[in-house]
């Protein structure tokens, strides 16, 4: 009779949660889910015994999270890379490089400036003595221009202005670097919010289990052990979703930097984004590679710019001209006179020649070695794409085999531990290894998932897509 009353004094002290329910079973106690599946949400209930007061800190920052979230704009990969290509100042740089260069060539046909001389023209020196009037000398006034050859202007107006597509395939090339690193950023975004969803369910998971073990302690049918060890996991899974919490935050600092964006602006990824995969089966053609990285097309620019340059120190061989007139007033009683001189250099003599001739030799050997250069370029290009595709057909089906197979195996594994153990046929050991062992594996499969996108967007950088 005193232990009846001793029971239910027991069960006046707990505090059960709607959804819980006790029963005698056999003479003992039975304490579970009213309900058949884990699944099932259970408000929290309130024990006195091994109260548990969790982290207040990680209940804020969630409470913060969520209401970031709420607020947040969502932004798709395109709009991304259209303001990253707009904005971006690297990217800004190169715009005014391209018009400094412009701008340049605009004066490529100029001329010298004429040059103006005022003097004396045969005067003598002071305290000599003159014999007539026309001894006294004269006032000279000299005017001077060089003629360049045209040719050579116009050599130089083209080499100028190549100059300027060199520059422009630089800007491409930087630009496919910042929209590769943007998608990986957003990639990994992507997997972190769906890393976070596995973890919060994670995290109701063993909160479920910690109250079973609870209520289950008082009538021996737990262990204290087991209790401490749910509660260690429960704040393992916590402290994971903080860290990823900041790796989030970090991505998208990272992007809004590469946007060019204000640093209080709040934005959010698009989770449905589609990633397409890549076949393993496409045969690479180095001129069609050619056509398509910038950095191939900004050596092929730069050879373009050389041959120019070559052609204008070619043309050093042509001559330039002079005309030279002087008007000279006499100071005595002589007529007015002037001199009017047409000149034109000889670059063709052995002296002078030497100089242009070895720039022209010397370009050509450049030019050759960067030949060589776009020619290994892209022989390594198309053998690190085949083996790319390849690795990412592997990793693609590494994923089926997760989703389809590992995944759904520990589930079910987990899902019949669990119902055991709120049959009293299990002990919550064995269900935390059955949970660490499904928690482990969808862990490792967002990893892989985050290594694929990165793979992906490695493989697009390659082929500038």
């Amino acid at each position: 009779m005193k232990s009846n009353i001793k029971k239910q004094k027991v069960l006046k002290s707990l505090s059960f949660g709607e959804g819980f329910r006790v029963r005698s079973v056999g003479g003992s106690l039975r304490v579970g889910l009213s309900t058949a599946s884990p699944r099932a949400y259970a408000p929290p209930a309130r024990l006195w015994a091994f109260r548990c007061n969790p982290c207040r800190s990680v209940v804020v920052v969630m409470m913060f999270w969520f209401t970031i979230q709420t607020h947040a704009q969502v932004i798709s990969l395109d709009s991304v890379l259209q303001l990253i290509d707009k904005q971006n100042p690297m990217l800004q740089e190169y715009d005014s490089k391209v018009k400094a260069l412009n701008t340049y060539s605009e004066g490529a046909k100029s001329w010298m400036a004429p040059m103006v001389g005022v003097g004396t023209f045969m005067t003598p020196y002071p305290g000599q003595t003159i014999m007539e009037d026309r001894d006294k000398g004269s006032i000279m006034v000299s005017l001077e221009q060089n003629i360049p050859n045209p040719a050579r202007l116009n050599a130089n107006k083209k080499y100028l202005t190549s100059r300027a597509s060199v520059e422009a395939e630089g800007r491409s090339y930087q630009y496919n670097e910042l929209r590769a690193e943007a998608k990986i950023l957003y990639y990994q975004w992507m997997v972190a919010e769906e890393k976070l969803k596995v973890l919060y369910e994670n995290d109701r998971i063993v909160e479920l289990m910690l109250k079973l073990a609870r209520l289950r302690y008082p009538y021996n049918q737990g262990s204290l052990g087991n209790i401490y060890k749910v509660e260690g996991r429960l704040s393992e899974v916590q402290n994971m979703i903080l860290m990823t919490q900041g790796d989030i935050d970090e991505k998208q600092y990272r992007l809004k930097t590469l946007m060019n964006l204000p640093p209080t602006t709040t934005i959010m990824v698009d989770t449905t984004t589609r990633v397409h995969g890549v076949s393993s089966q496409v045969v690479y053609d180095t001129a069609a590679l050619s056509t398509q990285r910038s950095d191939v097309r900004q050596i092929d620019k730069t050879i373009q710019v050389m041959q120019l340059n070559q052609q204008l120190q070619r043309y050093q061989a042509k001559p330039d001209f002079k005309i030279r007139f002087d008007h000279m007033q006499p100071i005595g009683d002589m007529p007015t006179q002037f001199t009017a001189m047409a000149m034109v250099s000889i670059p063709i003599a052995p002296w002078s020649s030497k100089m242009y001739k070895s720039e022209v030799k010397g370009m050509q050997y450049d030019i050759e070695a960067m030949k060589k250069g776009r020619e290994a370029l892209l022989i390594e290009t198309r053998g690190m794409l085949a083996g790319m595709a390849v690795k990412i057909d592997r990793m693609q089906q590494q994923l089926v085999n997760y989703n389809t197979k590992i995944i759904p195996a520990l589930r079910k594994n987990y899902e019949t531990l669990m119902l055991s153990y709120e049959e009293n046929r299990e002990q919550l050991p064995i269900v935390i290894d059955g949970w660490e062992a499904l928690n482990m594996a969808q862990l490792e499969y967002l990893n892989k998932m985050d290594e694929y996108y990165t793979m992906i967007a490695n493989y697009e950088r390659e082929l500038e897509k």
